[in-house]
């Protein structure tokens, strides 16, 4: 066991005046804290062009304010600013260290203090204690040459879920543009269309059921009847573990109308303004327990047969209706949809047979993304299970033929 002084040598970071500061590549990357990182090494947002603290590449980059703990690697000369510290390993694995602080992260996120920003200092950071075991410096890259392949494994599953996604969002417009038929175009309020393709108000194919207002008063600790709140239609997707709200099973009974059931469509309908954080349309494909939808969420309900639920639901995905949808917010601070002015919206109709077939590229598309989402999920559990088994020496990797590199000069 060894100090974290003992066998690294720690860079605080300073932030450099803001007239420094770029966004057009002139200087250096200029990370300044968590949000700047991804899976393993930080993506730029911002340049400087007058650093004052500069990692190397292969550092390891601490956050060391609000929060605390959260590592990443430099994958190039970067300024640090006050938000971040550089860990540049001395006597010891760097690939192991930075896995070693993974493992103890919320251990040192414990030793963060202020009531304003939680902080940790250098002297706390070089107190930190690493690699409990003595692991030698074999074994240590060993260790991190085992949880490496399953970081790349989940790197590429990340990859893959991406450009997945960006194709989802390219042949969203596509579609919805020219169709399947190659017709010739016509001009419309929501652009360019085939010309076989009707364009109608929402109103007269949809209808717009606003959730209720249920008092957090009655709210109790855990019961099978959930909340849907905006923060639950997350990135599009319908997330109940996002800080669930609960009310007495009996609200199912006082309250039908807001009951949700498979197969509904709805919508967020308040945001931030400037983000697109609301407008989200998620379908609630299972029901784990009974449903209730809150204030600010709409269930999008069709009332004509000439419009089919999938392609409607995608076609509520696309640029081609949230570029006509945000303007119709209100609000300074806080977006609000109104449901009386999105029914002035227009929607694209086109035949039944060719809205299926649309709506079948975009559900194979959908179901590539979920079989990677299950490969990610079930490489991270893999990745937390390792951690722990090898920093903790449960399994021991020293004696296995195990190829590693050689470490970086």
């Amino acid at each position: 066991m060894a100090a974290l002084i003992e066998v690294a040598d720690l860079i605080m970071g300073q932030s450099p005046p803001s007239l420094t500061y770029n966004a057009a590549g002139d200087g250096l990357a200029f990370f300044q804290g968590k949000t700047d990182f991804a899976f393993r090494h930080p993506t730029p947002k911002l340049y400087c062009s007058a650093p004052l603290k500069i990692a190397k590449p292969h550092d390891i980059l601490m956050s060391v304010r609000a929060p605390v703990g959260p590592t990443n690697i430099a994958d190039r000369e970067c300024c640090i600013g006050r938000g971040l510290a550089a860990i540049r390993p001395r006597d010891i694995d760097g690939d192991f260290l930075f896995f070693n602080l993974r493992y103890i992260e919320k251990f040192i996120a414990s030793l963060g203090s202020g009531s304003t920003f939680h902080a940790i200092n250098r002297s706390q950071l070089a107190s930190v204690e690493v690699n409990p075991h003595d692991f030698h410096v074999s074994e240590q890259r060993k260790i991190a040459a085992v949880l490496g392949l399953v970081q790349r494994a989940i790197e590429q599953q990340e990859r893959l879920i991406a450009l997945t996604t960006e194709l989802k969002k390219a042949l969203l417009h596509k579609l919805f543009t020219e169709g399947l038929r190659g017709e010739p175009q016509k001009e419309t309020e929501i652009g360019s269309v085939p010309v076989s393709w009707e364009v109608t108000e929402l109103e007269k194919v949809v209808n717009y059921f606003g959730g209720y207002a249920f008092k957090s008063e009655e709210s109790v600790a855990v019961s099978n009847t959930q909340l849907v709140r905006m923060g639950n239609l997350y990135q599009n997707k319908l997330d109940l573990t996002r800080s669930p709200i609960f009310y007495p099973d009996d609200f199912a009974q006082n309250y039908p109308r807001f009951v949700l059931k498979p197969g509904d469509l709805i919508m967020s309908l308040t945001g931030t303004s400037g983000k697109e954080d609301y407008g989200f349309t998620v379908e609630v494909k299972s029901v784990p327990r009974t449903l209730l939808l809150n204030q600010r969420v709409a269930r999008v309900d069709l009332i004509s047969e000439k419009l089919t639920k999938d392609f409607f639901l995608y076609f509520l995905l696309s640029r081609k209706f949230l570029d006509h949808l945000y303007p119709t917010a209100k609000g300074m601070k806080q977006a609000n949809l109104s449901t009386h002015a999105m029914k002035r919206l227009k929607v694209p109709v086109p035949a039944v047979d060719e809205q299926k077939e649309v709506a079948s590229y975009f559900r194979r598309i959908d179901r590539k993304i979920e079989l990677h989402q299950k490969k990610l999920d079930s490489l991270h559990d893999l990745f937390r299970t390792l951690l722990h088994q090898l920093m903790t020496a449960q399994i021991r990797v020293h004696d296995l033929n195990i190829p590693v590199l050689e470490p970086t000069p």
